[in-house]
């Protein structure tokens, strides 16, 4: 395909279609890597196709990302009883609220496209690109997921071309600058610091929990770690990605020197684990899993970040980046809460306005008192 501006366009379904080489020279430095978008392609994702854009200028990579098709549920952000409500409704009537969707972006991570040419005509390209695949697919919605504000500039202007910009769920990050936990502890409000105290000596006193660092799961503790994350996805309900099995194997053999189990046990049985990726100066929280029936009694959610955290402090990391869900806990931990967007365009032009109406009062924050303290706004 030739975009207008004359850049070159290559879709393919599998990102090794694509040289290493040409996807790294508009991705350098990038932890969310040429090897996480392999390990996507090789695991079982049976809700999503990927498709893969790079645009070339005179057989020169100047631009690339990743894209998904998938039937988005409507209701996802939905809480409480409207949540019970729609559920109940969906147990009858499976498909009701989903709607396909071609999204810029990737399922795992935060939205990125890689430039090393002229913004705009890489950006019209990889959107007219995206308008084939939606067209040739019947996706009614085309989207840009999970971009930070350093993309505003470069996509705030496809609100011209008929896209709405819409709050997303925020990242959490904190900065590490600590010789040690204990210096980070006076960062805290005194209440949170004494509360804190009180649940690691409530815990270290009960049971000694054991952590083992590693960066792959054997098969038996895969099963186990993989109950543990499907406890929590069942908890939080959040209706997006659901991670098969053999992405926590593909990740270690794809990526083995960025990737990172922290696993935690109680008389020898997994209670707790966390998948990471890290690099020199960053880690990513990316999935967690915990044993309800003893997370709460000794606070291993907290048990988990103190050791996490210690752990960064150790290896010289200066951004610890946690999922997005829970934000009370993390706006007490002292978390800093970067805004992420979404832009969205049902492709329907007559019933654009109403789907731009639906969007606003389906907002995560709407239904998330939690979500809207931690952006530093009052529960309505």
């Amino acid at each position: 395909m030739v975009a207008e501006s004359g850049l070159k366009i290559k879709i393919v379904r599998k990102i090794e279609e694509i040289p290493a080489e040409d996807w790294d020279k508009v991705f350098p430095n990038v932890l969310e890597s040429y090897d996480l978008f392999k390990t996507l392609d090789e695991s079982d994702f049976g809700q999503f196709t990927f498709y893969y854009i790079m645009v070339y200028d005179r057989k020169m990579p100047v631009g690339a990302t990743a894209c998904f098709l998938t039937d988005y549920s409507l209701d996802t952000s939905i809480r409480g009883p409207l949540k019970r409500i729609t559920s109940s409704i969906k147990r009858r009537m499976p498909n009701i609220f989903s709607i396909k969707a071609l999204v810029c972006g990737s399922p795992v991570g935060q939205g990125r496209i890689g430039i090393a040419g002229h913004a705009d005509g890489v950006i019209n390209a990889i959107l007219r690109c995206m308008e084939h695949i939606a067209r040739k697919n019947r996706a009614a919605i085309v989207a840009f997921k999970d971009f930070d504000k350093t993309y505003t500039k470069i996509l705030d202007p496809l609100q011209k071309d008929g896209f709405s910009r819409f709050d997303s769920l925020p990242v959490a990050e904190l900065n590490v600058r600590f010789k040690d936990f204990e210096e980070y502890l006076k960062t805290l409000s005194s209440a949170t610091r004494y509360d804190l105290r009180r649940k690691f000596k409530k815990a270290d006193d009960h049971v000694p929990v054991d952590l083992e660092i590693t960066e792959r799961l054997e098969d038996g503790v895969l099963q186990d770690v993989y109950g543990l994350y499907l406890d929590i996805v069942a908890k939080h309900d959040m209706g997006f990605e659901l991670i098969p099995v053999d992405f926590f194997k593909n990740i270690s053999n794809n990526m083995p020197d960025n990737t990172k189990f922290f696993l935690w046990r109680i008389d020898g049985k997994p209670v707790a684990f966390l998948f990471c990726l890290v690099s020199k100066d960053l880690l990513i929280d990316f999935y967690v899993g915990f044993d309800y029936s003893v997370a709460y009694r000794y606070h291993l959610y907290f048990i988990k970040f103190r050791d996490v955290l210690n752990w960064c402090i150790k290896h010289g990391i200066t951004k610890y980046e946690m999922g997005t869900t829970g934000y009370e806990p993390k706006r007490r931990l002292n978390f800093d809460f970067e805004p992420l967007y979404i832009y969205a365009k049902l492709r329907n032009r007559m019933l654009r306005p109403i789907f731009n109406l639906i969007c606003q009062f389906l907002k995560f924050e709407n239904f998330d008192p939690d979500l809207k303290k931690a952006m530093g706004k009052k529960p309505s």
